[in-house]
Parts: structure tokens; C-alpha cells; sequence
């Protein structure tokens, strides 16, 4: 163990080991089933793993270009056209990212510079706002209102200043799985018409919505996406979220600053998972069929759990469930995911961790993206409770 002899003065003082960690960790030591980090336990079809595998034997494993290997930038296009009816280059207005999360960072990075506000919405993923905060700009919150987290747009209209320089939404939303609507759209680009706000949204888990709903893409709504940047991630699609290839979609204008940040950020993307990826992506059915089978994941988790004392809220995206505790306990929402945890042999991810002033509601989040096995065996532990 070396000590150190350099005085830091940290940029994210208020910063420690991510609540995903802590509590996956927690987990491990306890021998708990791990229903708090958002990825699967179970694996991804082999044909992907026989697509990238080919790619490396063929000796596709040197530097890709910057922006990602075309074939997978061409498939990424396709599928974005017919989803979405949107037309982006393949060229310059697609750029392939090491994850969603990397692709986060660089955009803030890429357009905030110091003493720049940037509204995000509260409870907010726990990326946003450090990097936000690294770059030297101001995270402005707003709220999306308990129980059902619906933004107020009068709210944010409030927020607006002559320094607001992006803002950033996430839809299906992480932690509480609620969803924009057209009319959310409608209002965002009615609150930034005629500014050079720039919108950054996050649409990772894009293809797993619930109940016949659709999802409500930037892309697909001209006027937002002329000043947005989309980021999605191949990882919560096709549950490979340790290979770490996501991708940015945005109008050459932008696309051309997000890229001069990302190519001394990361420079570029390992060459045989896009080949694989964009090989394995022509059959649409497989990110198509994905909300059905997490619709399927999350009715038979709350099934697993009809009689307990648990109370669910509306979840109608993403692959994470959240539940009100108060009718088992009063205990503050960390100590009862402690407790949840250590005594129950679940673990789960507290709620007010995602927010800046650790507002607790007694909810707790749980990711249903495991086998059902898995999800059987926690609910015979939590209908004890």
C-alpha cells in the first residue's frame, strides 16, 4: 500500500463507490440473490457469440474506424429507418460508443463547457450528474412527481435560463420505468424552440416497453432531433451489457463535436463485437421480441410475490420493478435494502440514492432481467416478509 504525498482537491468530492457496486458486493458477501445490478444471469443466444468469434478467426481484430465499423453502423441506420422513419447518415451521423455510459459522458463533454447548467430530471441515473460536474458545468433538477413520475413541464419551464445549455432525458427511465408520451415530446420542443439547447437522450432500454405502448424516440420527432443526440446500448438489448458497445445517433453538426471529444475519449470500439453485432442484428425479431419477453419476466416476478407486502408501482419499461416497503417497515430505504439484503437474501437497489438530497419514499428497485428461477427463488424469500 503506497501513500500518497499529492494534495487532491477533488473535482467530485461528494462522490464515492457507485450504489450499484456497494450493493452487488453486499450481495456476494452474503450470498444474497442479486436482484439490485441492472444485468442478466442468463446468457445471450450463441449465435452472436458464433458471429463474433467468426469476425476474430478472420482476423478482424485491429482498429476499426473512429466513428465504427460500417457494417454495424449500416444495421444500426436499417433499423433506426424502419423503427423510427428517421434517416441518419451512415457516415456522419453515426458513431459507435464503448457502452451507453461512455457515450453519456462524451456528449456532456462535447458541449458543456464551465458554468453550464444542464437540467436532468430527479430521480436521475447516477452518471449524469458527475459528469456534468467533471466538465465544470451546473446540474439544474427538476422532478418527476411520485407516484407515477410524470414530469411538469411548467416546472421546467421555470428551470430555463439564459444558461441552460443541454438537457437531458432518459425514456424508459431509470430507476422507475415510466415512459415519455407524444405530448412530452410536443412540450420539449415547444419549451426549446428557437434556443440552442442541446437535448441529450438517454434511450437505452428503447426496445422494452410494456402494455402496448410504444416508445417515444427523439429520432422520430424532427424538430428535437435536430438538436439531439440519442444514445442507446446494444447491452440491454441483446444482454451482453459486459461487452460495452453502445451508439450515438445525431445530425452531422453535432455528430462532428461529439466526435472530436470521442476519438481521444475512447478513439474507437473493439472491431469483432460490432462485426458480430451487426451480423447478429439483421433478423429484427430479436431486439422486435424483446418487450414481450420482459413483459413475460416482469408478470411472473410480480407473481411471485402476489400476497406479499409489497406494494408495485406502475412499471411500463425497462427491466426494473419498483415497490413501497411501508406496510413492512419504516426503516429508511438504504437501511432497508441493508436489511433486505442481510436478513431476506435479496438485495435490491434503494431509490434515494438517485436523488440529490436522498428524498426517501420507501421505495426500492428491483431488476427482473434474471432467469425465473432466479426470480421464483427471491419471491419465496420475500413472501415471508
Amino acid at each position: 500500500m503506497h501513500q500518497s504525498s499529492v494534495v487532491i482537491d477533488s473535482k467530485l468530492a461528494w462522490v464515492g463507490t457507485t450504489i450499484f457496486t456497494v450493493m452487488s458486493k453486499l450481495a456476494a458477501d452474503c450470498g444474497a440473490i442479486n436482484l439490485s445490478q441492472g444485468f442478466p444471469d442468463f446468457q445471450a443466444e450463441p449465435a452472436l457469440f458464433d458471429a463474433t468469434w467468426r469476425a476474430m478467426r478472420e482476423g478482424k481484430n485491429q482498429y476499426p474506424p473512429m466513428a465504427g465499423v460500417a457494417e454495424l453502423r449500416a444495421a444500426i441506420a436499417a433499423k433506426v429507418a424502419a423503427l423510427y422513419g428517421a434517416h441518419y447518415d451512415v457516415d456522419t451521423e453515426i458513431t459507435v460508443t464503448a457502452g451507453a455510459t461512455q457515450a453519456l459522458f462524451t456528449a456532456i463533454a462535447a458541449f458543456v463547457r464551465s458554468g453550464d447548467e444542464v437540467i436532468v430530471f430527479e430521480p436521475v441515473y447516477d452518471s449524469y450528474v458527475p459528469a456534468i460536474e467533471t466538465v465544470g458545468g451546473k446540474a439544474v433538477y427538476a422532478t418527476l412527481r411520485f407516484p407515477d413520475y410524470r414530469p411538469d413541464w411548467e416546472q421546467l419551464r421555470s428551470l430555463l435560463s439564459p444558461r441552460t445549455r443541454m438537457i437531458i432525458i432518459n425514456s424508459p427511465h431509470n430507476p422507475t420505468g415510466s415512459l415519455l408520451e407524444a405530448e412530452d415530446l410536443a412540450q420539449l420542443a415547444e419549451l426549446t424552440r428557437g434556443t440552442d439547447i442541446v437535448l441529450l437522450s438517454d434511450e437505452v432500454y428503447e426496445h422494452i416497453v410494456f402494455d402496448g405502448a410504444l416508445h417515444q424516440s427523439v429520432a422520430a420527432h424532427p424538430e428535437l432531433a435536430a438538436r439531439g443526440l440519442v444514445v442507446s446500448s446494444f447491452g440491454k438489448t441483446y444482454h451482453i451489457t459486459g461487452w460495452k458497445v453502445g451508439y450515438v445517433l445525431a445530425p452531422a453538426a453535432l455528430m462532428t463535436e461529439f466526435r472530436k471529444v470521442h476519438q481521444f475519449n475512447v478513439f474507437t470500439v473493439n472491431t469483432p463485437c460490432q462485426l458480430g453485432i451487426a451480423e447478429y442484428m439483421r433478423d429484427a425479431s430479436r431486439h422486435l421480441g424483446l418487450a414481450a419477453f420482459y413483459e413475460s419476466r416482469r408478470e411472473f416476478f410480480r407473481r411471485q410475490l402476489s400476497g406479499s407486502r409489497f406494494e408495485w408501482l406502475t412499471c411500463r419499461g425497462t427491466y426494473f420493478q419498483l415497490a413501497r416497503y411501508h406496510a413492512i417497515s419504516d426503516l429508511p430505504d438504504r437501511e432497508f435494502a441493508q436489511w433486505l439484503t442481510r436478513e431476506a437474501g435479496v438485495a435490491v437497489i434503494p431509490v434515494s440514492v438517485f436523488y440529490r438530497d436522498g428524498r426517501d419514499d420507501h421505495v426500492v428497485r428491483f431488476c427482473f432481467a434474471k432467469q425465473e428461477a432466479t426470480l421464483a427463488a427471491a419471491g419465496e424469500k420475500l413472501r415471508r416478509l
